[in-house]
């Protein structure tokens, strides 16, 4: 009998992976009121969601073009050829608000809080205390005394309050009712500008501005989950105002074609965006997933997490790894895998070797007519060109019962039309690894 209990190496975990192949498992999702509903939830039912997953305790729609009229890939299309729509109130809004806002803020997160300027926001990571990654949001500076973390899938909130009862900042710590939506994709700026004028085309990336959409105050930012052009609107009081946002997205996109779809997983994967709990959690450091970048050397304020990052830091830089498995890029062979992995699938040095690694994020990219992924795999073979062996399902394995071939690639995966921070490092030659 397979008992299913694969041999990856995670002994520098407390709480391994989940490696166990169980392949889709059919369920129905109970909705019950123990998991809350965004404001936009009933509006993406109207716009054909007809699956979802939870993400911070809240219901997130994951699929609105079912299979049979080509599923995720009309999606994908959609995006990276028009404009999209995405339903992402789950990235809950923690604000910090007070005098002592950015010195907590600064506290608890590892870049330079005093940086940011006034209504401009940047991608951070917030580390526990042995450098593990806790959570990964867009950090918004509203004001000089007021941040926004717009959440990533942990639960934040509880941590910055925790942190709190002993630093004792005089800050106030809250979730609020604010909520966003993302539009994405090359027509995002002629929607944008409809909404809200000329001034957003000059919007630069991570920049923000107030406006309103349909008498209602938003905040608008240039970021997003997908490397191609795209914005984020942030709705104040959006439990009582989400109808009238949506709608008049929706009228005004009319013209540019615009879609409903769920994130975008395909493209965020080909952009190397990472996935908090799919990727990385905290258990993992930043080294080992390519953002060591959110690691400085010159930031001299302490932070949570700093002792335990630099003298990890200073065993890279000596040649000694404080881990067993770095994430790579790859390629990989196999049928076009057109959907969401249910199971983190096996990787192997050689063909007919035990596992020793594991994929984390696998999509089909239509621009390279192959599949990626992102996956840890041990140190040894996480080099540029290494060969590896995927054990994929046989849904997508050219052979039932062996795996396909697959070779460790630089991430990105293509460029990007609105490149992260790493990918900006990348392009200007510096070095981001460590």
């Amino acid at each position: 009998m397979n008992m299913n209990i694969p041999s990856v190496d995670q002994t520098d975990r407390h709480v391994p992976i989940n490696l166990r192949q169980s392949g889709p498992t059919s369920v129905e999702m109970l909705v019950d009121t123990r998991v809350r509903k965004s404001p936009y939830w009933h509006l993406s039912m109207e716009a054909g969601c007809w699956r979802a997953s939870v993400y911070n305790r809240m219901y997130h729609p994951r699929g609105y073009v079912r299979p049979e009229d080509g599923g995720t890939m009309v999606e994908y299309e959609a995006l990276v050829n028009h404009v999209t729509l995405w339903n992402v109130a789950v990235e809950r809004q923690t604000q910090v608000k007070g005098p002592d806002a950015e010195a907590f803020v600064n506290f608890v997160i590892t870049r330079d809080a005093t940086k940011i300027p006034v209504m401009r926001a940047r991608y951070v990571i917030l580390c526990n205390e042995t450098g593990g990654i806790l959570n990964d949001p867009v950090l918004l500076r509203i004001a000089q005394d007021e941040f926004w973390f717009s959440l990533s899938d942990s639960d934040l909130e509880l941590w910055l309050r925790g942190v709190n009862v002993g630093r004792r900042f005089d800050v106030d710590i809250q979730e609020i009712d604010v909520a966003p939506v993302q539009i994405q994709g090359p027509k995002s700026v002629a929607l944008m500008t409809d909404l809200f004028g000329d001034g957003i085309a000059e919007l630069p990336s991570y920049g923000l501005l107030a406006g309103q959409v349909a008498g209602h105050d938003v905040i608008i930012s240039q970021t997003g989950f997908s490397g191609e052009k795209g914005y984020e609107i942030y709705l104040y009081d959006a439990s009582q105002h989400a109808e009238d946002l949506w709608n008049a997205i929706l009228q005004a996109g009319e013209k540019h074609e615009l879609s409903v779809i769920a994130p975008a997983h395909h493209r965020r994967i080909a952009a190397g965006i990472l996935s908090w709990g799919q990727d990385m959690d905290q258990e993992v450091l930043p080294f080992q997933v390519n953002l060591a970048y959110h690691v400085p050397r010159e930031k001299e304020a302490q932070y949570i997490g700093k002792a335990a990052l630099e003298e990890a830091r200073d065993q890279l830089d000596v040649g000694v790894y404080p881990f067993t498995h770095q994430m790579v890029g790859m390629i990989m062979g196999g049928a076009p895998i057109d959907d969401y992995a249910p199971d983190f699938w096996l990787i192997s040095e050689t063909a007919d070797a035990e596992p020793t690694g594991y994929v984390t994020s696998p999509w089909f990219s239509p621009e390279l007519g192959q599949n990626i992924a992102m996956g840890f795999v041990p140190i040894e073979a996480s080099a540029i060109g290494t060969e590896l062996w995927v054990h994929l399902p046989e849904k997508y394995s050219d052979l039932p019962g062996s795996p396909v071939a697959a070779q460790v690639v630089p991430v990105p995966f293509r460029e990007s039309v609105n490149p992260n921070q790493r990918e900006i490092l990348q392009r200007r030659g510096l070095d981001t690894a460590v």
